[in-house]
């Protein structure tokens, strides 16, 4: 609501709706403990327990931070097969992309491409390399930008060869 127009504000800051629920007495004792307000204790205990993700996981985004981006990318075997490309954990069952120093970033668009060639087009890893091979492309052609390989610091254990 705008401040100067009239009528009751919105109970929880956003569109809401009224809502019949039956509940067991001891349940809504609880909610009361939780807040006077039923309704106000059952949005305090979804948004304490439940993340407030609204927007769905695409499997490969651009993530903006400050004047330069990330690709982030949902792990896949497809992904995981390309020769020269590490996927780093980042949480969230996302990850970025980390390329052995011989990986340029066009050898990696090139190999995403030929997997593109070779995978049916019902498997569900095709959305996600189309996607990634989408921003690659955008970025190759976009005014003013300029991909760049970066390092990352990778630890891993040490294999133990034969004694």
């Amino acid at each position: 609501m705008n401040a100067g127009s009239r009528g009751r504000p919105r109970k929880y800051g956003r569109p809401a709706k009224a809502v019949t629920v039956t509940l067991p007495d001891d349940v809504l004792a609880r909610l009361s403990s939780i807040h006077g307000d039923v309704g106000s204790a059952i949005v305090s205990l979804v948004e304490r327990k439940v993340p407030a993700r609204v927007l769905p996981i695409r499997p490969a985004e651009v993530s903006r931070y400050g004047s330069r981006a990330v690709i982030i990318v949902t792990p896949n075997r497809a992904l995981r097969r390309l020769s020269g490309v590490q996927l780093v954990p980042i949480g969230d069952g996302r990850a970025l992309i980390s390329l052995a120093p011989t990986t340029s970033i066009s050898s990696l668009e090139l190999q995403i491409r030929d997997a593109l060639e070779r995978i049916p087009p019902d498997d569900r890893d095709r959305e996600g390399l189309q996607l990634l091979a989408d921003i690659l492309k955008r970025s190759r052609g976009a005014r003013g930008l300029a991909s760049e390989a970066r390092t990352i610091i990778v630890l891993g254990r040490r294999r133990r060869g034969p004694n």
